[in-house]
């Protein structure tokens, strides 16, 4: 009888891959240099698939979930015969890993929105951002479509569309993995109003020095107080573990699920949302954009909140009555926003919701760092390898609920 392999056997065979790898492509270079390219081409190897430790860190640290069922058990799947990876923009990585991913289904990489229209035709699976992952006429000319692998958390652009809709699809996303940075963003919005910042960078850029403005903002502490995070996933957790180190009382909202992390005082359904709000000082939209959470923040809502309070989104733009949300802070029913998206998106210059106090816009950047990412590659990687496999997908878009 053979012996068991130990605990970290892969770990062990991914780090001798490494070493292989750039012993072979030294190697190459030395021969090359010797005998001349004419005589011999060693190709380097490519790079390898992320270790098993490096998944499950990944999942552990962001939250990621693995599907209920395997993939082989939806009925959408098959052996994939055909991969396409849209990579349009900036942001695209590892096509290495992604092939050898892949084994032997033909992977190819389209690099416009005209190439993927053709390359699309026949292929089973398609791996991209949004906003081109759901790009209508990618979508309708992909016939054969069985997965759709976003790289981006929001997919609601995917839910409206009729060849979505009308198919049984598999569909995953990245829920989780920029949690930890749009958190942090939500909670310096929150300290920049708290301490009177959107004030001071006025005066800044404007060369004025003045404790008479100081006096004029009315500055507060945020210890003690109570912060409401509507909808409690990836991003919601993230924004309460850090308000509760700030010594703030965290509760939230939260579709269906049972238990709560222990930095969160009550988690609430969402129907609980308007009684949470009244005595809240900070409110954290975190919802996905769904057909319930579409203009959830209405007159209704504002009406309910201190005129003390702060409301910031950095979730969805069109959750938000972009005109309510004028209104109460025109009329002083609220303190302050600070807002990562708005409804229209971009705003336009002309709108009046610019003019309005104690307002602070950031454009849509909120999951923007200097971190490298790498966890959105060890995952979309993981997941094709799971795939293939008709293993569980991580990050399974429920398509009736849209997220």
């Amino acid at each position: 009888m053979s012996a068991e392999p130990a605990p970290n056997a892969r770990v062990l065979t991914y780090e001798a891959l490494r070493y292989t790898r750039a012993t072979m492509n030294t190697l190459r270079l030395v021969l090359l240099g010797a005998v001349g390219s004419a005589i011999l081409h060693c190709p380097a190897l490519p790079a390898a698939q992320p270790a098993a430790d490096e998944v499950a860190a990944a999942i552990a640290r962001h939250g990621i979930q693995q599907g209920a069922e395997p993939a082989r058990n939806h009925p959408a799947w098959r052996a994939p015969r055909k991969i396409v990876l849209l990579q349009f923009g900036l942001r695209w990585s590892r096509p290495d890993e992604f092939r050898r991913a892949a084994g032997a289904t033909p992977l190819v990489i389209a690099n416009s929105p005209a190439e993927a229209m053709t390359a699309v035709v026949d292929a089973d699976v398609i791996i991209g951002y949004n906003p081109e992952i759901c790009d209508p006429r990618i979508i309708n000319a992909a016939r054969q479509l069985r997965w759709l692998a976003s790289l981006s958390a929001g997919v609601e652009n995917c839910m409206e569309l009729p060849a979505v809709k009308a198919r049984t699809l598999m569909m995953t996303n990245m829920r989780g993995i920029d949690s930890p940075v749009i958190a942090e963003h939500a909670i310096a919005l929150m300290l920049a109003l708290a301490h009177g910042l959107d004030r001071f960078a006025i005066d800044t850029s404007r060369a004025v020095w003045s404790r008479e403005s100081a006096a004029r903002v009315p500055m507060q502490s945020l210890e003690g107080k109570t912060l409401l995070v509507s909808g409690l996933g990836g991003i919601g957790t993230e924004v309460a573990r850090r308000a509760h180190g700030l010594g703030m009382r965290v509760v939230a909202t939260r579709v269906g699920g049972s238990g709560k992390p222990a930095f969160v005082e009550h988690v609430g359904q969402p129907d609980e949302l308007l009684a949470l709000a009244r005595t809240a000082d900070v409110i954290v939209s975190a919802v996905p954009l769904t057909r319930e959470t579409t203009n959830l923040y209405d007159a209704k809502f504002f009406a309910v909140l201190k005129p003390s309070a702060f409301f910031i989104n950095i979730a969805r733009g069109g959750s938000v009555v972009t005109d309510a949300l004028m209104a109460a802070l025109n009329e002083g029913r609220l303190a302050g926003a600070g807002l990562d998206v708005v409804e229209p998106e971009p705003l336009p210059p002309d709108h009046p919701l610019w003019k309005s106090p104690r307002i602070l816009f950031t454009p849509h950047i909120s999951a923007r760092s200097d971190l490298p990412g790498e966890a959105r590659w060890t995952i979309a990687v993981d997941n094709l390898r799971r795939y293939v496999a008709g293993e569980q997908l991580l990050n399974v878009v429920d398509l009736e609920r849209g997220f």
